[in-house]
């Protein structure tokens, strides 16, 4: 039996201001069809949920420690986009690192770095895609956070 056919929402960036010089645009478009988690402990409701925005970048690894440095993502609502927000980092992303001299049998490839210790999580929302612009140079990638349905007591002093 075929699989039942699902809609996909058309991607609709009407409203958006063109991304300023040296951004790149980068868009994420949730899906209202996730597949549910068989754990009755993780909330099956969308409003339960949350987008963490990962940005980074691609770098090669070696025995130095790497980390990026940067300003952090800021929102800006678009009246003309209905409510909508975009999510924009403006200023230069650096990599800073360690200067040790490696081993020459080190073996080498390449590592993701994320901007920021702290996630930056939006709300999930199916019906409006998650716009994006960073400098060139750097990526974004994503995941979903889902809350316990478990309510806990809070110890009160």
């Amino acid at each position: 039996m075929a699989p039942a056919a699902q809609a996909i929402p058309r991607l609709d960036l009407s409203g958006y201001p063109a991304p300023a010089p040296g951004l790149q645009r980068w868009v994420i478009q949730p899906s209202g069809l996730l597949p549910k988690s068989p754990d009755a402990l993780i909330s099956r409701n969308p409003l339960d949920w949350r987008v963490q925005l990962i940005v980074g970048q691609e770098v090669a690894k070696d025995c130095n420690l790497k980390r990026l440095s940067g300003p952090g993502l800021s929102l800006r609502r678009l009246p003309q986009a209905s409510g909508r927000a975009l999510f924009e980092l403006k200023g230069p992303v650096v990599v800073m690192s360690t200067r040790k001299a490696c081993p020459p049998d080190q073996t080498s490839g390449r590592s993701f770095l994320a901007l920021g210790k702290q996630p930056f999580l939006v709300p999930y929302n199916a019906s409006w895609p998650i716009v994006v612009d960073l400098p060139k140079g750097t990526e974004l990638r994503w995941r979903i956070w889902k809350a316990e349905t478990r309510q806990q007591d809070a110890v009160k002093l």
